[in-house]
């Protein structure tokens, strides 16, 4: 049996647990406590994972690179390719919101207004970059912390030269060793998936698929905008590769991605998928995507967009060119500098509104509104993250010659 089960590609048994945990869930709701473990023991040690391996891996990536001014292009390139997806997310949502208009009419006066703190400023976030303890950013996870101790690392230990190499070794053989724990881990995907999906469904019955109407809708026309239409060119206008092998080698980590709602937790399946059935280089996937972990967040910036406008058609405000351009810039900038959990980018939504004029209280009604629901609005808009962070990581191999084609174009026969 267990020889059966590991001849079914991984995919296949995680949108097999889907459709069980859904099922699962409608027949026997009341049984969903009884799985609950499943699940959280899943996102538990895939979180486990993700401190260390975004501190070994860009470290290990950047050492692999060995040239300072390779690295300095790689990340230039990086960094150009997040930004201009996550401009067009805003986009994408600010443009779906227009046509479906799911905030004319919504009952916001009926919601509890839910306080959202004191908000971030941008020179906290800028001071927060540097930790002033790597064992503390190490336990928090604090992503552009131990983005920045891993680029200081990697870099000193290329510039230390040879007496650099032992630890250059050292991080190349930590990195794979983390990335065969995720191979295992990986395995108990399919376990994980059955009981987060039939928690989410229990939880909320079957209305969990269509509360919030129109802007669940929204949502998932956005998403699929965003991974169809502007993935697709990317991949075929930059990285001139056919969709169809990329979107078959990405299911693991999408899946993952959805019932996790998380970008950090999706980080170790998506280096496994991108070395494993893209062809990416080591150098580039452990550089590329932790970085896109932080900043590369389509989904959050379709989001952030979309509920901007769902919050300005609620309260009647006019609508003009001025409004959509600031609307579309701090959209961008919210989006870059939200943490890769479960429903951060609902918080990130005073910072847009309060630029066009909306008051802290009034957003706060907006919150309130959508967070009752926003888990599996979440779910969905996390899948758009994930495939940016893999296609620019797929665009960057393509343009550093790092893409193995013979194990990208084999997704085709699958």
């Amino acid at each position: 049996m267990l020889t059966r089960w590991f001849a079914i590609a991984l995919w296949k048994r995680v949108l097999g647990a889907l459709a069980l945990g859904l099922l699962f869930a409608l027949v026997w709701p009341q049984g969903t406590p009884y799985v609950q473990f499943m699940g959280d023991l899943f996102v538990r040690a895939i979180r486990m994972l993700v401190a260390p391996i975004v501190l070994v891996t860009i470290a290990a990536g950047i050492t692999a690179l060995a040239d300072p001014r390779r690295l300095g292009g790689l990340g230039g390139r990086t960094v150009g390719l997040f930004a201009l997806t996550t401009a067009i997310a805003v986009s994408v949502g600010m443009l779906v919101a227009t046509l479906v208009q799911p905030g004319v009419g919504a009952a916001l006066g009926t919601a509890a207004p839910h306080a959202l703190g004191d908000p971030v400023t941008p020179y906290q976030q800028l001071i927060g970059i540097v930790p002033l303890n790597i064992v503390e950013a190490l336990a928090k996870g604090d992503m552009l912390a131990l983005i920045f101790v891993a680029i200081l690392v990697g870099v000193g230990t290329v510039v230390a030269g040879e007496p650099g190499k032992p630890f250059a070794a050292l991080l190349q053989s930590i990195s794979a060793v983390l990335l065969k724990v995720v191979g295992i881990v990986m395995e108990a995907t399919p376990f994980g998936v059955f009981a987060l999906i039939a928690n989410a469904v229990a939880a909320n019955g079957t209305a969990v698929f269509v509360n919030v109407g129109w802007l669940a809708l929204a949502v998932v026309l956005g998403s699929l905008i965003q991974i169809v239409i502007v993935h697709s060119l990317i991949l075929r206008l930059l990285a001139r590769l056919p969709v169809l092998p990329f979107f078959r080698g990405i299911v693991d980590a999408l899946v993952v991605a959805f019932s996790t709602a998380s970008s950090s937790a999706t980080l170790p399946v998506a280096m496994r998928v991108a070395e494993k059935n893209l062809g990416v280089a080591r150098p580039v996937f452990s550089t590329v995507l932790p970085l896109g972990a932080s900043i590369g967040k389509d989904g959050t910036a379709m989001y952030v967009g979309l509920l901007s406008m769902f919050a300005l058609q609620a309260f009647g405000t006019p609508l003009g060119p001025q409004v959509y351009a600031m609307v579309l810039l701090t959209g961008a900038l919210a989006a870059l500098g939200t943490a890769p959990v479960p429903s951060a980018s609902l918080f990130m939504l005073a910072a847009v509104l309060s630029a066009v004029g909306v008051p802290p209280e009034q957003t706060a009604l907006v919150v309130g509104f959508v967070l009752p629901f926003d888990r599996l609005l979440d779910m969905t808009r996390t899948v758009p993250s994930a495939s940016a962070n893999l296609v620019v990581a797929t665009t960057v191999a393509r343009w550093e010659g790092e893409l193995d084609e013979a194990v990208y174009r084999a997704r085709a026969e699958a």
